[in-house]
């Protein structure tokens, strides 16, 4: 099925809605953060939680004093105005989103010319405010395959057509990314999941890590990067940690979620988080992993669990 920008939107607003209330322990941390247990306490794994699933819960103060209690080193995708929060709380911001309001942002990307005007200026407004916070990345997204992103009988653009845009629009932003010493990183998302727009992303061209990676070896900046999305990778190619191994030179972030149903990291998912940890810390990655699961249930309890799975 088809998703429409207000089906992406409407969906978006509501992800926690019916979640259920914050658990005691939740609130008891609010009068005693210190007392928030640290999970996160190895260093090898750098985690990092993203702010879009957890903010119907929390607000940015409290967040930041959940995840720096956890030992967490990052909140991140977090709009700017919150970055000074972070700061205050020892964290920093992993990655950056896009401003492609009232769009979301993987919809209208680098793989169609229509959109390249507002995406390129978008991206480059993003990397000059991530350089002067010291934000080292900035998320970057295909965008969907069809010629009207909001209309999929508007005809396709083919896969090699989409490689070639993206490659012409990224080096029309390199230079921008490589003088402000900032990463643009290119997330593959799946295609198959089309039971809820933020779990799968029918329509977007971007869907395999192979055909991601080929767009940033073309462009062949160092300053483009893979954002290698477990759980997205998991759905459409399978195989993740050998595809660590084989990408791990270009490979600028992580993300996790269980499969199926991109809820927390737990017993009833196939995605076994240990190895997959160990397997990025044998190739030597020290970017960020940022917590990206649909909290199902007490949102504190699934990050913790998810956070202390990761501390490999």
């Amino acid at each position: 099925m088809a998703y429409t920008r207000r089906d992406v939107l409407l969906s978006a607003a509501g992800l926690a809605v019916g979640a259920g209330a914050v658990a005691a322990e939740l609130a008891a941390a609010d009068e005693k953060p210190a007392e928030i247990e640290r999970v996160a306490t190895r260093g090898r794994i750098r985690q990092s939680l993203v702010h879009w699933c957890f903010q119907k819960y929390w607000p940015i103060e409290k967040m930041a004093r959940i995840a720096a209690g956890l030992g967490l080193e990052s909140i991140e995708l977090v709009s700017p105005q919150h970055w000074p929060v972070l700061k205050q709380h020892g964290l920093a911001c992993a990655i950056a989103s896009v401003d492609m309001s009232p769009d979301p942002p993987f919809m209208k990307g680098f793989n169609n010319p229509r959109y390249h005007a507002r995406v390129i200026e978008a991206t480059k407004r993003s990397i000059d405010a991530a350089a002067e916070f010291g934000v080292p990345s900035v998320i970057a997204f295909t965008g969907y395959k069809y010629r009207d992103a909001d209309d999929p009988s508007s005809g396709e653009i083919s896969p090699d057509e989409g490689i070639k845009n993206c490659v012409e629009a990224f080096k029309r932003v390199l230079g921008h990314a490589e003088k402000a010493g900032v990463t643009l990183c290119l997330e593959m998302l799946n295609t198959r999941d089309d039971s809820h727009p933020m779990k799968g992303h029918p329509g977007y061209q971007g869907d395999s890590t192979e055909y991601c990676v080929e767009i940033i070896d073309r462009v062949g900046s160092p300053r483009l990067k893979l954002l290698f999305d477990i759980y997205h990778v998991q759905i459409m190619d399978g195989d993740v940690i050998r595809r660590i191994r084989q990408h791990k030179d270009v490979i600028g972030h992580i993300h996790t979620a269980g499969n199926p149903g991109r809820g927390e990291l737990d017993a009833d998912q196939e995605i076994n988080y240990p190895a997959v940890m160990k397997a990025l810390v044998e190739v030597g990655y020290r970017g960020y992993v940022g917590q990206e699961f649909i909290p199902t249930r007490d949102p504190l309890a699934g990050l913790k669990q998810a956070a202390a799975l990761c501390d490999v």
